[in-house]
């Protein structure tokens, strides 16, 4: 199967128990996360040979964030160590009516001061034939966006497969600082990822008579958003997750896959939530593993579908399910009875 490579931060991360607040907690719950981290555990999980590439401090966090990915099988040979920081971000799980919160402590991290001559891309990609990226690495910092765009060249040139996942974050740029620096990204890329807000944040394109506020949306708009996208950058691939949020507990899940100017639509799953971060990770990590194990585009998407519907349920940030696991949920296995 495919060897994978995924770029991005791994950060420390802090909560307080079960469903309690930040300003209440007298103590936090350790873990470590970050997007492209949680793609490649789920796909170490699933089988597949994965390199996690990134930047962590020469310290004892360090360490114990390297070894948080290497549990789960997960390639570290490829983290290089420098000055900076490990990030932090504090998270608080919503319920009902109010919403999650996370709040982020990242500047001056490691992988933002980062140099282009800190990875050797060629080496890094040696025996692989996917690249992985998300928005996120490139909003840390100008040197992190120069370090995405110089791994996109190198894979490009080696003809390998490069998936992005937009993930638009406001509390690390500003739309029009995305729209420039991932327009220029975007340009490499062959199968993007999107939910039903990125589109609109980082290009502008939107889906009409929707409200993502509001947990309204409209299958038809996306796929008008999805071909928009296809058009502007010539995607092979266009995946926009589609969440009804009906509150913080309970969503709708679904997702759209635009493949070969065929668009395909999934089963749509109801949650109820245990811990949604990671969830549109989960999806992606889904996703590139049933197209790179040769899924036809129709499994391939019910398949990241389930994936990211079953992390969900799961307390962390990382998808902690198996293949058979995630089959039995496509194949219409939705009872939640114990298995025996």
């Amino acid at each position: 199967m495919d060897k994978v490579v995924t770029f991005g931060e791994l950060m420390l991360k802090l909560s307080p128990e079960g469903y309690g607040r930040l300003i209440q907690a007298h103590q936090l719950n350790v873990g470590y996360s970050g997007a492209e981290a949680n793609v490649a555990v789920c796909l170490a999980n699933f089988g597949q040979a994965v390199s996690f590439v990134t930047a962590v401090p020469d310290n004892i966090l360090g360490d114990a964030a390297i070894n948080a990915m290497r549990h789960y099988g997960v390639d570290v040979s490829n983290i290089i160590r420098n000055d900076g920081r490990l990030g932090i971000y504090f998270s608080e799980k919503g319920a009902s009516q109010r919403p999650s919160k996370v709040v982020y402590d990242r500047k001056h991290s490691a992988i933002a001061l980062a140099t282009a001559s800190d990875f050797d891309w060629d080496a890094i990609f040696h025996d692989a034939t996917w690249f992985h990226f998300t928005g996120i690495t490139p909003a840390l910092s100008d040197n992190a966006a120069a370090n995405c765009l110089a791994a996109c060249k190198m894979a490009k040139s080696k003809g390998m497969t490069i998936s992005c996942d937009l993930n638009y974050r406001s509390k690390l740029w500003s739309r029009e600082k995305a729209t420039t620096v991932m327009t220029e990204l975007c340009q490499y890329v062959d199968v993007c990822i999107a939910n039903e807000a990125d589109a609109a944040d980082v290009f502008g394109i939107k889906a009409e008579q929707c409200d993502v506020d509001k947990g309204i949306l409209n299958e038809q708009s996306y796929l008008s958003v999805a071909q928009q996208l296809q058009k502007k950058f010539g995607f092979k691939q266009v995946a926009i997750t589609l969440r009804e949020s009906i509150s913080a507990s309970d969503n709708n899940w679904s997702a759209i896959l635009l493949d070969d100017n065929i668009i395909h639509t999934s089963h749509k799953y109801p949650i109820h939530i245990v811990d949604r971060i990671g969830g549109g990770d989960s999806f992606g990590a889904g996703l590139v593993y049933a197209i790179s194990a040769g899924y036809d585009p129709q499994h391939a998407l019910e398949f990241a579908v389930a994936a990211s519907c079953l992390k969900q349920t799961i307390e962390g940030d990382f998808n902690l399910v198996t293949i058979d696991e995630v089959e039995s949920l496509v194949n219409g296995n939705q009872s939640g009875r114990i298995s025996r």
